[in-house]
């Protein structure tokens, strides 16, 4: 068998180039040169870009089940007590991902990374190509990655299972290769091809990425973040490889303001802002102490105490996702939010898109299929807040400017 450095191997290798319909800049592959030994020394030859490392059906399922039963425990979100505002964003992020995430500040040791880790286990389920490392929708073209398309276009039939919503960390010395995804050097040096292996962002695609402490992230990260969570896509242009695969995800962030303060561009990608307060009232805090020390003398039946009620929210949730189409919002309550944005100085359009969506997703929530001035009053402060411009002068917190606005436009 001829060696994949050889240059008979070099020879045969041709550039792959893959075409798609969308008028998206996709999956373009290009061959590129490479130092190829032969007998008279060295000489340019050519690899392939040609597939993306992904594990088969079978690794897939093993790991996944292996995960299962050595990951940590989590306590359940049906525990957490108080913080209702930050429970609120994230159930309603999870009903309608569309909102574009939450960002989540307060003081330390209030209990932010626990209530986002614990939304694990109410992650509703979805459906993806088996053994696609960018959990692409079998139906949906505009979240399919680069193979899976191929595989449509060609009229293939996709093998589809389904799986839990992922929820990705990122962590703060993550690098930008593990982030975007990078070559995938094994495979260039035993097959001599050239493979994509995806980072962060594509096993976050139609997940949840999280970021604690994100006002600490490195700049290079969060135009990173900025640039995926704009477009939907994540676009790696390195060492001769060019690829874009969809990276489409409720961006979560948690960090504590003392520590500094996050970028206005990335703050503005965040949906809806929550803030945390440390609880003041001396029966809740012996409370919450005693829970979490029933969680860590005892896990599992800890979480077993709370089973029935986790299932219950479970299916509040999946009942939210399937009745969110027919919530319909009056044209008039509509207009009344634009005044309220724009009485409000707020730029751009975001802040009038959030609400909306945001309004109609607590009305599911509810079991309603109409919005009500409720429902936008609860959900109106969390989308606008982080979009007014600072005032260094004005002492009066921009929740309560929101609220002020809100009853003043809304009688």
């Amino acid at each position: 068998m001829a060696s994949p450095f050889s240059p008979a191997s070099a020879r045969a290798a041709s550039p792959v180039l893959f075409a798609t319909s969308t008028s998206r800049p996709l999956f373009l592959t290009a061959a590129i040169s490479a130092r190829i030994p032969s007998k008279r020394g060295f000489r340019r030859g050519r690899f392939t870009v040609c597939n993306v490392a992904a594990p088969s059906a079978t690794e897939q399922d093993t790991k996944a089940t292996a995960a299962k039963e050595s990951q940590r425990p989590v306590y359940p979100f049906p525990a957490i007590v108080g913080q209702d505002e930050m429970k609120l964003c994230l159930l309603l992020n999870v009903i309608d991902p569309k909102i574009g995430g939450v960002m989540i500040m307060g003081d330390r040791g209030t209990g932010k990374s626990t209530t986002v880790r614990s939304l694990v286990d109410l992650l509703p389920d979805i459906s993806v190509v088996v053994g696609d490392p960018f959990n692409s929708d079998p139906y949906d073209p505009e979240v399919m990655g680069p193979d899976v398309r191929n595989r449509v276009l060609n009229g293939d039939t996709l093998p589809v299972t389904t799986t839990k919503i992922t929820m990705v960390d990122l962590p703060l010395g993550a690098t930008e290769d593990r982030v975007c995804g990078t070559i995938d050097i094994e495979k260039a040096l035993t097959e001599g091809v050239k493979a994509f292996e995806p980072g962060l962002l594509a096993k976050a695609n139609r997940g949840i990425l999280y970021v604690d402490e994100v006002n600490l992230l490195d700049d290079h990260l969060v135009d990173v973040l900025l640039d995926s969570a704009a477009s939907g896509w994540n676009t790696v242009e390195r060492e001769g490889i060019s690829i874009s695969h969809p990276a489409r995800f409720i961006l979560i962030g948690s960090g504590n303001p003392e520590e500094g303060e996050l970028r206005p561009q990335l703050l503005d990608r965040f949906g809806m802002h929550a803030q945390v307060g440390t609880v003041r009232d001396a029966e809740l805090r012996v409370k919450i102490v005693e829970e979490r020390a029933r969680f860590d003398r005892d896990p599992k039946s800890f979480r077993q105490s709370y089973l029935d009620e986790q299932e219950k929210l479970q299916d509040q949730i999946t009942s939210a996702r399937s009745n969110l189409g027919s919530v319909q919002l009056d044209h008039e309550l509509r207009v009344k939010i634009s005044k309220v944005c724009a009485e409000l100085n707020v730029d751009g359009l975001r802040g009038d898109i959030v609400t909306n969506r945001a309004a109609k997703a607590l009305a599911a929530l509810k079991g309603r299929d109409t919005v009500t001035v409720e429902d936008i009053a609860t959900v109106i402060p969390n989308c606008l807040r982080h979009r007014l411009r600072k005032d260094p002068l004005e002492s009066i917190d921009s929740g309560l400017l929101v609220v002020e606005k809100f009853y003043e436009v809304f009688g």
